[in-house]
């Protein structure tokens, strides 16, 4: 019954405006006793270090849902597929998701890349998108006109530019370079330093790029340095951002500052590279306290984390266990029979602060805000606040 309801709406929506979807009696992937979740991460590729972390983080809000009972005496069942960060492989994990799975809805899937290829195919068959880890401005391009897609992550233009701006006024920076990820995620963060640079009438001094899956960024460094830079913003990822910082401390280059965009900024990057990334500055979207600083709520959290998966928790695992709650949270508002349109409604006026949020953030036309950003600082080990929290919207002070 369900694969002829998904066949209707796949019929329907090859002539009807993005806009408009099927309100079901029964949405396909929910049943008398579960509803089915899916997502698509980097399972094997080059960002697959940090899966584990994002992975785990949305099981656990959902393992601690089931043993509560449930959504409305429903179990969660949360499908994963690999897409190794290759558009190509995100299309057939989807395809996947879609047909054979039938989910209700698709939760946290990785990778500005394969998102984009995908947004507008999940959005298609009438499935609700939550909180896709990928440059947000272009799945929302890609996805098209549509009430199915809500936006977590930050804009990486404006919030990069709110950071490079408070780098110019309270680092002194004057000669910025940039080194970035070709693709999506890369041009967003290249676009954010441009335009802060352009509101202090700054040139971009030098800009290089580097390609997926590249893990030597020597030349990269060496051209900042050619330019004489101070300041190198990056759009890197985590072994990538770690290489940047190696560079420029091998090569001893006094008086200059990395700053990442994130999510080089992260738990991770600073347990990886350790000594390399040194006095680097990051800026991210949720805050980041060490296990052995947490009390209350984010203790709890921690402690249940280390008992369930036998391992140790960073960031990236609160800030997705937080995604998931948010999502859990409409789920249940949206009541016992629920219905696309009615998880729909539910997302669109619903507010939320997790154990990792900066505070209170809301939908506005279905992306997130405020887009809370922090500049932030490796010291010894700990990330470390330089700024106030800053809305991108507003001026940096």
């Amino acid at each position: 019954m369900s694969l002829n309801r998904r066949s209707i709406l796949k019929a329907t929506a090859a002539i009807a405006a993005p806009a408009v979807w099927s309100s079901r009696s029964l949405a396909a992937g929910v049943s008398d006793k579960e509803i089915v979740l899916g997502t698509h991460l980097d399972l094997s590729g080059p960002v697959a270090v940090a899966m584990p972390f994002i992975r785990n983080g949305i099981q656990m809000r959902i393992d601690e849902a089931n043993d509560a009972g449930g959504i409305h005496g429903r179990k969660l069942r949360l499908v994963i597929e690999d897409n190794a960060s290759q558009p190509p492989q995100a299309v057939r994990a989807v395809d996947k998701l879609l047909r054979k799975d039938e989910i209700f809805a698709m939760l946290c899937p990785f990778g500005s890349g394969p998102c984009v290829a995908t947004a507008k195919k999940v959005a298609d068959a009438g499935v609700v998108t939550f909180g896709p880890y990928a440059a947000s401005a272009l799945v929302r391009q890609a996805a098209g006109t549509t009430p199915l897609l809500f936006t977590t992550n930050l804009h990486y233009d404006s919030t990069t530019s709110a950071a490079v701006r408070w780098a110019v006024e309270h680092l002194g920076s004057r000669r910025v370079g940039i080194v970035y990820q070709e693709g999506a995620f890369g041009d967003l963060v290249t676009r954010g330093v441009k335009a802060a640079l352009a509101a202090r009438n700054l040139p971009l001094v030098a800009e290089a790029s580097y390609k997926v899956g590249d893990i030597d960024l020597s030349s990269q460094v060496s051209r900042m340095q050619a330019a004489k830079a101070d300041l190198i913003v990056t759009a890197t990822t985590t072994r990538e951002t770690i290489a940047v910082a190696a560079e420029v401390k091998k090569l001893g280059l006094a008086g200059v500052n990395v700053l990442t965009a994130s999510p080089g900024r992260a738990g991770l990057t600073v347990a990886l590279g350790k000594q390399a990334v040194e006095g680097m500055y990051g800026c991210g979207t949720w805050g980041i306290t060490l296990p052995r600083h947490a009390t209350g709520a984010l203790k709890s959290f921690y402690d249940s984390y280390r008992k369930r998966f036998g391992s140790e928790p960073d960031d990236i695992s609160v800030a997705f266990y937080d995604y998931a709650s948010w999502f859990v949270q409409e789920l249940t508002r949206a009541g016992r029979d629920v219905t696309t349109d009615k998880l729909v409604k539910a997302l669109q006026t619903s507010s939320f602060k997790g154990l990792a949020s900066y505070d209170t953030q809301r939908f506005v036309d279905n992306h997130i805000g405020p887009e809370w950003t922090r500049v932030e600082q490796v010291v010894e080990g700990v990330w470390v606040p330089r700024s106030p929290v800053l809305d991108p919207s507003k001026g940096v002070s």
